[in-house]
């Protein structure tokens, strides 16, 4: 019965063995460098990332989830290895006797014991086994776990840092509407003091410039807002004054579909967790079944008594078999099975929303390839006719009122330009965050 012993333990610290040395080089975190001050340089994409996975907490918070996965690796073995106790007790105790006549009592030695024993499962016919492989499986999905939060606070930078540039670009376009709208107010005010054009005139004048105005006041609050959710996802105080570096330009890029879902399906974390659950509860399955078997343990103890502390020591071999429980082993193994299908139909879930994602992240970024075309094409437009329109109203055959729809809709353009460059920035993010990327 002992040779089933060996082959047990040493099956389980290569589990164990397995377990800790493969998954930390994916779930380590990066190593910590000398970081130069955010504030008073200009920040670029790539570096804004590496400053979010290295300081934030929610990346750390799963690294020690990780961990913890890691010990319960450790519990679940832990029934295979020897159990050594030791137990030291004294006791004293008084006899009563009695007679016809009295009672009478006497004093009874003391007790004195020191015992040592160990016991070692021999054989249990892969119980603890299985739950050790479903324990390391749960510990392989905490680290897809860490992988997960990386990549979605690499995405939740790429959109804070291109709200911040989209919201420049909105400023500079408001500025220049500013400018022209009180360049529009001084030639109607000229134009009214020399008395060829009405007061209205004026007064529709001044309204575009507070328009413009507002306008402007918006874009700063809209670059403030983007600011502070840069570098709350950099895990950076908030009031940081952080400035990126522009790359809100367009790139065409070409996408191969059938090669982005096979990408997707390998690299993105959500896949590979579903999997491995599936893994984990196969395990499970194995385990509750072999519940039914019985377990084999060997035992043995050493010690003394007083008063002479004399030696006793004890070997035993014991079969423990519970062959009766109410039906609770049968129902532990049902709903095992139950889970293990429901884990196998979450991958095929899992994939189809994935694939979904990669599609609905390649439409995005076609649509917003056309938008940004369509819209410098719109831009164009828009400043021929304020031009054409600026030069009648200073001629004296164009209205204050052609001269302003020209003006908004040069300044509607211009904005349809910076949304659809944001955009596309955005959905190549997005897609990167489909297929698996950081």
């Amino acid at each position: 019965m002992k040779r089933f012993s060996l082959p047990s333990v040493s099956l389980a610290f290569f589990l164990v063995l397995f377990s800790t040395e493969r998954a930390p080089a994916q779930a380590a975190p990066p190593p910590a460098t000398e970081r130069a001050p955010i504030a008073g340089r200009t920040l670029t994409l790539d570096e804004c990332i590496a400053i979010a996975l290295e300081a934030q907490p929610r990346i750390q918070a799963t690294l020690s989830d990780y961990a913890a996965a890691r010990y319960r690796v450790n519990q679940a073995l832990s029934p295979l290895l020897p159990q050594l106790s030791g137990l030291v007790s004294t006791t004293q105790s008084q006899g009563i006797s009695a007679t016809t006549l009295a009672s009478t009592s006497r004093q009874l030695p003391d007790t004195f014991l020191a015992q040592v024993s160990l016991s070692q499962l021999l054989f249990d016919f892969g119980k603890n086994l299985a739950a050790t492989e479903a324990a390391r499986k749960l510990a392989e999905v905490a680290v897809e776990d860490v992988e997960l939060q990386r990549q979605l606070i690499s995405l939740a930078v790429k959109e804070a840092y291109t709200n911040i540039l989209f919201a420049g670009r909105l400023i500079r376009v408001q500025e220049q509407a500013v400018q022209r709208a009180e360049l529009n107010l001084r030639s109607a005010k000229g134009f009214f003091e020399v008395g060829t054009r009405p007061k209205s005139d004026v007064a529709r004048a001044e309204v575009d410039v507070a328009n413009a105005r507002v306008d402007l006041i918006r874009a700063r609050n809209a670059l403030r807002t983007a600011r502070v959710a840069l570098n709350t996802a950099m895990a950076i105080d908030v009031d940081t004054p952080t400035a990126v570096q522009d790359n809100l330009v367009f790139e065409a890029v070409n996408l191969e579909r059938g090669q982005l879902r096979g990408e997707a399906l390998r690299s993105r974390p959500e896949y590979r967790q579903s999997k491995l659950r599936v893994s984990a509860a196969e395990a499970t399955e194995r385990q509750t079944f072999r519940d039914f078997f019985p377990d084999i343990s060997g035992n043995g103890s050493y010690g003394g008594t007083q008063p002479q502390l004399n030696e006793n020591w004890t070997l035993g071999l014991s079969l423990s078999w519970t062959l009766f429980d109410g039906g609770n082993r049968v129902a532990r193994y049902h709903e095992a099975k139950a889970n293990l299908e429901g884990a196998r139909q979450r991958v095929k879930s899992t994939e189809l929303d994935i694939i979904q994602n990669v599609e609905q992240a390649e439409i995005a970024v076609e649509e917003a390839q056309e938008r940004i075309q369509a819209a410098q094409a719109l831009v164009a437009s828009a400043q021929e006719n304020f031009r054409l329109a600026q030069g009648r109203f200073d001629a004296g055959v164009g209205t204050i009122l052609e001269l302003t729809d020209a003006q908004l809709a040069l300044t509607q353009a211009q904005n349809t330009e910076a949304q659809a460059l944001a955009d596309y920035r955005i959905a190549l993010a997005r897609l990167d965050r489909a297929v698996g990327r950081r």
